[in-house]
């Protein structure tokens, strides 16, 4: 696996611009936070170590910085995916599977910037919610199904744009506790017009309940009479599934692809000059690469849209693939469809796990190939509250008065 460091970095951008988008009013105390993480992500702010080779020829010595290992940093999350995958590797079943992509439209935008937690979680349940009727249906398939989702809140040119990507797979446990393949072998999931319409009422009449309980303030009011004359139903609700894959490999290759991803990755910036920032982006409407080009101000404006509320699990599980009803669902499916549980690796030291994922020892001097790299010094991160010398002991002598 090779790596190459790219010319610029959305810490740049950050640690020159950031006083812009703070004056503002754009970022919270959270986004402050996140931001901060990202612009000391591997400098000497977060603390360093220095490793030697031990071998008596090789005097390789190494610097590593400490990273944030905050979910948004572009350079924190590549080993945590990789150990998710191999960890869902063990999830998976010898059926084909469907990518279904649920999406909201931009006129409803608005409510998820003033209610993030509220409207991401919506966006979740009715998606579920959805998915289960069909399966439930003996007309599409009639058994218990699952999914795998992941929340999404950007377009390739850092536009918000909601949507989940959905990994469900062909069939379900059958009330007989059989597996049941979906419509013709499990080569077709559910008719995606149907389920567009579906989900959109389901949606919508969330949004009803929620507007009488105080919870969010919808712009244009609904009939409920008379939904289909909100502006929410002039728009196409678009829920996309691709044709099934075929083998674990492409599964996993697709579940990784979109788990840890953040809003837009180093590599794709392409130049940062003179409060300007140009980054590539892909145009599905005309299937073309292009360049964008944004101020600093608004291209970290942007970037901070798509930050998560603390704590929101942005990955979540339903139905047969869920944490609560997985194990024993797993065992029914394998049962019925003669397949073997492959080996756990949970529980195996991380050293083990990043030769499996990087095929390499983590220790192994890169210039001799022979020694290993031992840690011979560590440096403390700097302090990032109050400098030391101000720090005064509370006087309490009044308590004893």
């Amino acid at each position: 696996m090779t790596y190459s460091k790219p010319k610029h970095e959305i810490a740049d951008i950050i640690r020159s611009h950031r006083s812009g988008i703070e004056k503002t009013g754009r970022l919270n105390a959270h986004k402050k936070r996140v931001f901060t993480n990202l612009s000391q992500c591997r400098t000497e702010t977060l603390g360093y170590h220095k490793d030697k080779c031990d071998c008596a020829d090789c005097d390789n010595e190494h610097f590593s910085y400490n990273s944030c290992r905050d979910r948004h940093c572009p350079k924190c999350n590549g080993l945590k995916r990789e150990k998710w995958i191999i960890y869902r590797q063990e999830d998976l079943l010898p059926v084909k599977y469907f990518h279904t992509v649920f999406t909201i439209p931009d006129q409803a935008n608005y409510l998820f910037i003033n209610h993030p937690v509220i409207m991401y979680n919506l966006l979740f349940k009715t998606a579920w919610d959805t998915i289960k009727q069909f399966a439930s249906d003996h007309k599409h398939l009639g058994a218990k199904t699952g999914m795998t989702c992941i929340l999404h809140t950007w377009g390739q040119n850092l536009s918000f744009h909601n949507h989940i990507h959905c990994i469900i797979p062909g069939g379900g446990i059958s009330l007989s506790e059989k597996w049941k393949n979906t419509r013709n072998e499990g080569k077709f999931l559910f008719p995606v017009k149907a389920m567009s319409k579906v989900f959109r009422g389901k949606f919508t009449d969330e949004l009803i309940k929620l507007e009488k309980k105080s919870l969010i303030f919808l712009e244009d009011q609904f009939d409920e009479k008379r939904k289909y004359l909100h502006p929410f139903y002039k728009e196409r609700w678009v829920v996309f599934a691709k044709m099934p894959m075929l083998n674990t490999r492409q599964v996993i290759n697709y579940i990784g692809r979109y788990t840890h991803r953040i809003a837009i990755s180093n590599h794709r910036i392409k130049s940062f000059e003179d409060g300007k920032v140009t980054f590539s982006w892909f145009n599905y409407k005309t299937s073309k690469a292009q360049d964008m080009e944004l101020t600093a101000d608004e291209f970290l404006g942007r970037f901070s849209m798509h930050i998560l509320p603390t704590g929101f699990m942005k990955i979540r599980h339903y139905g047969i693939m869920s944490s609560r009803g997985k194990k024993r669902s797993l065992v029914i499916a394998r049962e019925s469809l003669n397949a073997k549980a492959p080996v756990s690796k949970k529980g195996l030291p991380w050293q083990e796990l990043f030769l499996l994922i990087y095929g390499y020892e983590h220790d192994l001097c890169p210039a001799c190939k022979k020694g290993r790299m031992k840690r011979v010094a560590s440096y403390l991160p700097k302090c990032r509250g109050s400098p030391a010398s101000k720090i005064t002991k509370p006087n309490f002598d009044f308590c004893r008065q």
